[in-house]
Parts: C-alpha cells; sequence; structure tokens
C-alpha cells in the first residue's frame, strides 16, 4: 500500500474544498482517484458535511424537460423498461433485441437527453440488451414504478406525463411500438379472374398484458386518427391490431420497424 504525507492529503484536501474535481487532484498530486475520493469523504465527515449527489432530475430541479425524448421513453419503459430501487442501486433498464442496433442507440440516446448527468450504459445478455441509467431520481420520472409486475398494479399517467404524451403523441406511441409491438407482413389469398393469387399487406401489433398500458396506446391512437382493432390471444385481447392501409401509411411516416 502507498503510503501518503500528511502534507499531500492536506494538499488534495485544500484542491478539492476549491471545487476543484477527484480526477484533477489525483493527476495533480499523483495520487489514486480512488484515495483521492477516500480523503474527500472523509474529511465530508470531519466537518458534519452531507454528500447529496448532483443531479439534472427535471423534476426536482425544476429543468425543462426535453418532451420528445421523454414521450419516447416513457413508451419504452412502459413495454419492456422497468426501474430498480435498491440501498445504493437505483437504475432504470430498457430491454432491446440484441440484433436491433438502432433501437439500441435510440434508447441511450433518449436517456441521456430527459437526464444527461447520469451515466448511460447497454449491457449484453443472452438474446438481448440491456441499457441502463444510473440516478436514484428516475422514479420521480416514472411515478409508474412500484413492487410486482406492471401488468399487477394500476397504471395511470400523471397530469403532467399526460400533458407531454397530449404533445408529443407520435413520439409515445413510436416507444411502445418499439418495446412491446412490431411491424409485420401478413399474407392471404384471393381470388382474381378464377385464379388464386397471394395478397401481402403490412401490419402493425402492440402486444402487452396490461390493460391500463393497452388502454394506454388505444386512447392515443384514437387522438392521432389511427383505426386499430384487439386481436385475441387465448380469448384475452392483449393484441393491438393496426391493418387499415391509410393508418399503416401514418405509422409507417411516424414509427416505422424496429431496426
Amino acid at each position: 500500500m502507498i503510503q501518503h504525507t500528511p502534507t499531500t492529503r492536506a494538499q488534495a484536501v485544500e484542491l478539492m474544498r476549491q471545487g476543484v474535481p477527484n480526477r484533477v487532484v489525483a493527476e495533480r498530486l499523483g495520487v489514486a482517484r480512488g484515495t483521492v475520493g477516500w480523503w474527500r469523504s472523509e474529511d465530508r465527515k470531519a466537518r458534519g458535511e452531507q454528500y447529496e449527489s448532483p443531479t439534472d432530475c427535471p423534476r426536482c430541479t425544476g429543468r425543462a424537460v426535453d418532451g420528445e425524448a421523454y414521450a419516447y421513453l416513457l413508451g419504452l419503459y412502459l413495454g419492456d423498461g422497468h426501474i430498480i430501487s435498491k440501498h445504493k442501486q437505483h437504475h432504470l433498464s430498457v430491454f432491446c433485441n440484441a440484433s436491433q442496433t438502432g433501437l439500441i442507440a435510440a434508447a441511450e440516446v433518449a436517456m441521456r437527453k430527459v437526464m444527461p448527468l447520469p451515466s448511460v450504459k447497454p449491457r449484453r445478455r443472452s438474446g438481448c440488451v440491456e441499457v441502463k441509467s444510473y440516478s436514484r431520481h428516475w422514479p420521480c420520472l416514472f411515478p409508474q414504478h412500484g413492487p410486482g409486475k406492471k401488468h399487477e398494479r394500476r397504471i395511470v399517467l400523471e397530469p403532467w406525463q399526460q400533458d407531454i404524451v397530449d404533445a408529443h403523441p407520435w413520439e409515445f406511441v413510436r416507444g411502445l411500438i418499439h418495446s412491446d409491438g412490431c411491424r409485420v407482413t401478413n399474407w392471404t389469398t384471393r381470388l382474381v379472374g378464377g385464379e388464386r393469387r397471394r395478397y401481402e399487406y403490412p401490419r402493425y401489433f402492440f402486444t402487452n398484458v396490461s390493460d391500463d398500458i393497452r388502454r394506454l396506446c388505444t386512447d392515443t391512437l384514437d387522438r392521432l386518427g389511427i383505426t386499430w382493432t384487439h386481436c385475441t390471444r387465448n380469448g384475452d385481447p392483449y393484441n393491438i391490431s393496426v391493418a387499415r392501409k391509410a393508418s399503416v401509411a401514418l405509422m409507417d411516416v411516424h414509427v416505422g420497424p424496429k431496426y
């Protein structure tokens, strides 16, 4: 273990009290950053100062939120996202198909735009990529967070969230489709001039077990003038389908397939 003189420690503490970052102090004095961090912690304890980690949470600081990014991220969260809050561990996770690199990048960009200060890290899992952002303030922005699975609890938007969705409905729908939805090509056959021919047509699906989340999706689609239907699965209306040509064309302009 490297032993540092009291003079070096005093110099480090003085620099830190002047607001110099740990990294700069470590480089200037040739001391490990971990050691500088420990000195800072011990100095705070000696002065009775309680450390509050910096935050740029819009709900706590009054900073204006990026509405487009938030509406998209809200859709991702309600679909394939969750928040974990433990002692000294708080993070928002969105799970993406590992092959859909565009979606992974879009999730990272949305997280950084909503809260630029926290770190964002994609982590490769089996068959997927988990995009994670670390901040204990994510529950401030997603008050739908709670114990248990989302489909087992009531999901209702706060008035300020609904205002953002109303202002950016397409971004919200895009987030929902990019998380729990897809764009597929269906086919059927028709008799044309006595000959059976194959006919293909594009279709959007959104699948979610939560009645509340599906209702948020369909309410927004209604406001956008999109025609949709329920497709039952084992008797349950988990699937929302958009198949009308005009509606699919609008979805293609504003949503598009995952990539």
